[in-house]
C-alpha cells in the first residue's frame, strides 16, 4: 500500500495558472491534505521572494512546508525559516557565463533581495521573469561589477530556437563547471554543479527520516524530470512537455488551468 507523506510541486505551469494563481479548488486540496498531516514542498527555479506569496497562501508556516528555490539550490524549512540546504556559484564562474551571454546577444540576470539585476530592463523575457516572481527590476551598466556576490542562480533569456542552440553549446563547453538547462523555452538556468531538485529533496527527506517511496513530485518542466524520475510517484502534468511526460509514472487528465494538481491531491493524498 502506497504511504505517500509529502509532495513536491513545480509552481510555473503545475501548480499556478496562466496568471500565476492557485485556483479556488487546489488551494481547498492542499490545504485539506496539510491537516491530514501531509508536507508540501513548493519546488521552483525562483528564488525564495518569488515563492514566498504562495507559501504563505498555503499556510506552510503553519503545517511545516518547504521551500526549494533555484531549482534546488537553497531549501528552505517555512516553519523555522532555518536554512536546511544552500549551494552557491563559485564566483569565478560569473565572467564565463556573463561573456556566453553578451557574445550570443541574449540578455543575463540574476535575483538579489527583491530585484532583478541585469543590463537588459526592457527586455521582454526579463519582464516575464519579473512578473512570475513579482519582483522589480534593476537595470544596471556593468553587470558583474553591480551584483552581490555569491549568487545562487543566473538566468539566460532569448528566443527559444536561437536559446536552445546556446544551451547545447554552454553545456559542451561548460557542463563540467556549472548545471545548465531550461526551465522553460525561454530560459536557460545556470545553477551551481549538480544541483536539481532531485538531489535537494534527497537531502530533506533524509533529514526528516523519509524515503522517496513516501514522496510525490508533480512538474511540467524540463528541471522537473529529476524529481519526476526520483520520487515515488512521478506526475507530469497534462501540459507537460513531452520529454517530462515519458519519464511520469502518471499524466494528470486536468492541466494547470483545470485544477490537475487538485485531482492527483484528492486521488493519492486525502484519505
Amino acid at each position: 500500500m502506497n504511504d505517500y507523506r509529502l509532495i513536491a510541486l513545480d509552481l510555473d505551469g503545475t501548480l499556478t495558472n496562466a496568471e500565476k494563481k492557485i485556483t479556488p479548488r487546489t488551494l481547498s486540496a492542499l490545504l485539506e491534505a496539510q491537516r491530514q498531516g501531509k508536507r508540501l514542498i513548493l519546488a521552483s527555479g525562483r528564488p525564495p521572494y518569488g515563492i514566498i506569496p504562495l507559501a504563505e497562501e498555503l499556510e506552510l508556516e503553519k503545517y511545516g512546508g518547504f521551500i526549494l528555490s533555484y531549482n534546488g539550490g537553497k531549501l528552505i524549512n517555512w516553519q523555522t525559516k532555518e536554512t536546511i540546504f544552500q549551494q552557491t556559484l563559485p564566483n569565478e564562474l560569473l565572467p564565463i557565463i556573463y561573456n556566453c551571454s553578451k557574445s550570443s546577444g541574449f540578455p543575463v540576470m540574476t535575483y538579489i533581495g527583491k530585484e532583478i539585476f541585469t543590463e537588459a530592463p526592457d527586455d521582454k523575457y526579463v519582464a516575464h521573469a519579473s512578473f512570475i516572481n513579482k519582483m522589480t527590476i534593476h537595470g544596471v551598466s556593468d553587470f558583474l561589477h553591480e551584483i552581490e556576490l555569491p549568487l545562487n542562480k543566473c538566468l539566460i533569456v532569448g528566443e527559444p530556437d536561437s536559446l536552445h542552440q546556446l544551451e547545447l553549446k554552454m553545456k559542451e563547453e561548460y557542463g563540467h563547471l556549472m548545471g545548465i538547462f531550461r526551465s522553460q523555452p525561454f530560459f536557460i538556468e545556470v545553477v551551481p554543479l549538480h544541483i536539481d531538485k532531485a538531489k535537494t529533496l534527497d537531502v530533506l527527506l533524509k533529514d526528516l527520516g523519509f524515503t522517496r517511496d513516501n514522496l510525490i513530485a508533480v512538474g511540467d518542466g524540463w528541471n522537473d524530470i529529476s524529481m519526476i524520475e526520483y520520487a515515488g510517484l512521478g506526475v507530469a502534468m497534462c501540459n507537460a512537455q513531452d520529454e517530462v511526460k515519458e519519464k511520469a509514472d502518471y499524466i494528470t487528465t486536468n492541466s494547470n488551468e483545470d485544477d490537475g494538481v487538485a485531482e492527483i491531491v484528492e486521488k493519492f493524498l486525502l484519505s
